[in-house]
This record gives structure tokens, sequence and C-alpha cells, in this order.
């Protein structure tokens, strides 16, 4: 007899192997390949944006030389380092580079990191704009690598491969993993125009277009997800590229892990709530048929997968004791005497063994392509990365899933 739980864990590993095999056909297609782009001739003007709140004791002088160190002519760099209401020594340290125009305003309760772009852009003089986040680096080449993508003016944002940073611990280790997995299939998306965010860390946009469209929305939890909605809703083309690496620094305590992937679940959410007229719209193509459902599908598959493995593993098993012993007046030892491992082979469930064993060896797929197209090697941070990232992403990511549910339920506000 199919329990309710059973027919659901079905529908969802359906779900999950239509989105894999869909994005493995795209590859097999030839998707992954580089889009042939023009030298670059010319040398356009460029402002580059470093938004900053609190970051002192991090990583800001290395991301302001980062972009110092770029192999652009100096004379056509603009860099603002944008000071919002930090309260250590953010703006001293901001202060004490000349090369750079500093950018000193003040912070709110709601003001997030759309605001201290937003105030960049107006005083921007580049033809194009790039949001680097203060906890980045960027290589020397990138700037000349990215800009001949921009080969036509529908071309609106232009993204880097992004790795983590020196992942010291597990949790580190996962996210440089789970990087390089989202970042394949990120420009897999590129091809079909459903790229759905352009991260913090060194993307580029025609700065013609944001004022267009209306700059950075300053209320976003996402504000890098949003903008990237607007733009395809507008049909503009997002490019994803894999020849130009930026880095960052992960959450090193899943307490900040969490929070971090709370605001961008949360975020996700919301945004795509708030374009819910761009889902199943003919107008959007792949990009309203496939990425705009799987936005919320992947929360809702996460969700519903905790939620049956706990009932399943922990709940229902509980209960069942409890009700047993209860027959016996909670006398254990005859119990536990009595045990006997009763195993028999027409008790297994072949059925999901075979949906996992399937799900299994294609994301083992999916991983080495990941790791061939980003150019890196699978055990340069050891043998324990990667059955790390198997076993205990999911189960990361779906606790962070799990309490966005339970915040939007209770209506919880969360600032940046």
């Amino acid at each position: 007899m199919i329990t309710i739980s059973t027919f659901i864990i079905w529908i969802l590993y359906f779900i999950s192997l239509y989105f894999i095999i869909f994005w493995l056909l795209v590859f097999i297609d030839g998707g992954i390949n580089e889009e042939k782009k023009r030298k670059l001739d010319i040398y356009p003007m460029v402002t580059i944006v470093i938004p900053a709140y609190n970051e002192g004791k991090r990583n800001l002088r290395k991301t302001i030389e980062s972009a110092l160190s770029l192999n652009y002519p100096k004379d056509k760099i603009e860099i603002i380092a944008v000071n919002h209401g930090s309260s250590d020594n953010t703006g001293e340290i901001i202060n004490s580079y000349t090369e750079i125009k500093p950018l000193h305003i003040g912070r709110t309760q709601k003001e997030r990191k759309g605001k201290a772009v937003n105030e960049a852009l107006k005083l921007a003089k580049g033809e194009f704009f790039i949001c680097m986040d203060a906890d980045s680096t960027i290589e020397k080449d990138a700037l000349i690598k990215m800009l001949p993508y921009f080969s036509d003016d529908n071309i609106a944002s232009v993204l880097p491969l992004m790795k983590i940073v020196n992942p010291k611990g597990i949790l580190e280790k996962i996210q440089w993993c789970e990087y390089l997995v989202n970042f394949f299939y990120k420009k897999l998306m590129s091809k079909l125009d459903c790229i759905h965010v352009t991260p913090g860390p060194f993307s580029i946009y025609r700065t013609e277009v944001l004022r267009k469209i209306g700059m950075f929305d300053e209320n976003n939890l996402t504000e890098d997800l949003e903008i990237s909605l607007r733009l395809q809703k507008y049909n503009y083309k997002i490019i994803q590229v894999l020849d130009s690496e930026v880095y960052t620094i992960a959450p090193e305590t899943f307490k900040e892990f969490y929070k971090q992937r709370n605001r961008w679940y949360k975020g996700a959410v919301l945004n795509a709530l708030n374009y819910k007229n761009m889902m199943f719209n003919r107008k959007y193509g792949d990009f309203g048929f496939i990425q705009m459902p799987r936005i919320l599908i992947a929360g809702l598959t996460a969700v519903i997968m905790l939620m049956i493995t706990i009932y399943n593993y922990i709940i229902e098993p509980a209960a069942r004791n409890i009700y047993n012993l209860s027959l016996i007046d909670f006398n254990v030892y005859p119990s536990i005497k009595n045990t006997v491992i009763n195993f028999r082979l027409i008790d297994f469930n072949y059925t999901n063994t075979f949906y996992f064993i399937v799900i299994f060896i294609i994301i083992l797929i999916v991983l080495k392509l990941s790791y061939v197209y980003t150019k890196e090697k699978m055990i340069r941070y050891g043998y324990v990365t990667i059955p790390s990232y198997l076993i205990l992403y999911s189960l990361l990511a779906s606790i962070a899933w799990m309490g966005v549910l339970i915040d939007l339920i209770i209506k919880r506000k969360q600032n940046w």
C-alpha cells in the first residue's frame, strides 16, 4: 500500500530528476561553450562601487587593492567606496586611499546595500557599472576578459565565476563545492537567458540600463536578485562567463550560514511572488516556464523533504515505540533482551532506493562536470569535501528553507 508520504516523495523525486536532466540536456546540446567574443579595441570608462558597512576588520583593504590592481588603464577606472553608516574604522580605511572616491552616507534601520549602490550610481561616470562586495577580490585580467562579452546593446550584465577563497572548515568546503556546481548551472542557464541573480562580487552592468529601469531596489533583501528579475522583465540578457574569477569569503559557522541563506532564500521567494506575472508567461520564454517556477519549487521541495524525513525517521518511530512500550507498562528490559534483527528482502523499499541511486549518479556526473568547467581539482581541499557536500548540503539548505517558511508564516521582519 502506497502511503501519502511515499507518493509525495515520488513526486519530488520526479521533479528533481526533471530539472537535473533538463539542464544536462542543455549541456549535451553544446550549451557550455564560451561565446565567440571580439577583442577589446577601445577601453570604455568603468565605475567600480565598493559598498562597505563595518568591513574594517574583514577584507576591505584587499578588496580596494584588488580593484586598484586591475590590468586596465587607470584613467578609465573610477572607484567609489561607499561607507554607509559604519561604526568601526571602515571610513578611515576608505579615506586612506587617495586613488579612490570616498562616499560617506548615513544609515537607517531599513537601509540596505541597495541605497549605497544607488548613491554611487548617481555619481558614476562610467559606461559600465560594477558592484564589488567589500569581502571579495578579483583576478587582474577580469575586466579585459569580461567587457568583450557585451557584444550587443541588449546584453545588460556580464557575471564572473565566483569561488570561495581558501576554505578551511568543513562548512566552508561544502560552500566551495556548492559554488562550483551553482556557477556551472548558471553557465547553462545563460544559454537559455534563465539567469535570475547577479551576485554582488564584480557583476558588470551597462550604466544607462540600470538608470533606465530605475536602479536598485533600496528596500529589498536581495537587491542583486531583484535587479536580475527586472532586467529579465524588460527582456535584457545576462551572460555568465567561466573564464574570469572573483573570490569571496564564505560563512564560517552555521549561525552565519543560516543568517545568509535565510536572507537569500527569503528574498528569492518574495521577489518571485512580486514578479509572479512573469511565471508561465510566453513573453519570457524558458525563464518564465523553467526558472521562475524553479525558484519556488526548490524551496518547497527542500521543506517537504525535510518534514517527511523528520516524520518518517524520528517522529513516527518514536511514537510507535512509545505506544508499544505502553502496552508492556514501559518495561524495556524484556524488549531489549528479546530483540532480534529480522531483515527480509521483501520489506526493502526498492522504489525509493532506485530513485535515490539514479539521482545520486546524476549528481556525481554534475559534480564532475562542474569541476572540469570551473578548472578545479576534485581533491584540492581533501577527500572529505565532496562526501560532506553530498551528505550535508541538502540538509543545511533545507533547515534554512524551513526557517524561511516559519518567518513568512509568523511575518517576522528582517533587515539586510
